[in-house]
């Protein structure tokens, strides 16, 4: 049996669940929300709606990422006990909090210098981060060691995709990803940018499309232009969203229509607070394998 942890944080946008079965630990990124500080723990605290309904009647919510002391005292735990550690970080395309585990895992390295401390920069996010570590766990469970893992994981990160769209481009423009004046005029025409993660970790604008419909519609295009095999990809695939599950189901459906080797169910999920308090309501993400994303 392999004698370490895999471990990730909060924003793989999974549910505590999920990764309970799958035996992976996990430490949560922050928020703060009506003057109040929260723990980013997959709806646990504050449920997916209660967030996005208060976000919707005003509430300005802001987040934090990890620091190297959280991560410290959260990896010695392991380490203590015996075990390595492989940690999936939140892509430093969009937060500080891989740096901070990376620091934290030299500190200890130092301390604990028999063990063994990987921290992989995932160039990923929401459950793009989920679908990058349920595909670590299967090589874990096939019984590759910390180091295939690791290098697998290094080899293939580019390869995940991630596409997003937004109905509602206020929280968009409020977080500085659009000009307000772009994101006033995109909601009154109903102008839905279609996004994607690019090869630095980055959320990158690439198309505008009128109608949200269309803009759905376009993220399954992309699916069909980049995936491993085209239409005949056979690997996992996962949606996640934020509070607007109709439309998540609507690409789903599309997908299944497509894509008829799907491995196993189309995973659903709510997109958590880290990636909300950005995105706000109604924004539908997809997930895939495909080819390698590049500059």
């Amino acid at each position: 049996m392999n004698n370490y942890v895999l471990s990730c944080c909060s924003v793989v946008d999974l549910t505590p669940e999920h990764l309970a079965e799958r035996n992976i630990p996990f430490i949560s990124l922050h928020y703060h929300m009506n003057g109040k500080d929260y723990l980013d723990d997959m709806g646990q605290t504050v449920s997916s709606e209660d967030f996005y309904l208060s976000m919707k009647e005003g509430a300005t919510a802001t987040t934090s990422q990890i620091n190297v002391d959280e991560y410290t005292q959260y990896f010695e735990q392991f380490l203590s006990a015996g075990k390595d550690i492989i940690h999936l970080a939140l892509s430093s395309g969009l937060s500080g909090s891989y740096n901070s585990a990376r620091i934290a895992s030299e500190i200890l390295s130092e301390k604990y210098p028999e063990r063994t401390i990987y921290v992989v920069d995932s160039l990923a996010a929401s459950s793009g981060d989920g679908l990058f570590i349920d595909a670590m766990a299967d090589q874990r469970d096939a019984g590759a060691t910390i180091h295939e893992v690791y290098a697998w994981a290094e080899e293939h990160k580019l390869n995940l995709h991630h596409w997003f769209t937004a109905s509602d481009l206020t929280w968009f423009a409020k977080g500085g990803r659009i000009t307000k004046v772009a994101g006033w005029f995109g909601t009154v025409l109903k102008i839905c940018p279609v996004m994607n993660v690019d090869y630095l970790g980055r959320l990158i604008p690439r198309f505008k499309i009128r109608g949200k419909q269309n803009a759905l519609k376009e993220l399954v295009n992309q699916m069909k232009e980049h995936a491993q095999d085209g239409t005949d990809y056979s690997g996992k695939c996962y949606i996640s969203h934020s509070y607007c599950s109709e439309d998540a189901e609507y690409v789903a459906n599309e997908i299944r229509k497509n894509f008829p080797n799907i491995d196993g169910e189309i995973g659903i999920f709510n997109i958590g607070s880290t990636i909300g308090c950005h995105s706000g309501p109604g924004t539908v993400a997809l997930f895939f394998w495909g080819d390698k994303r590049e500059n």
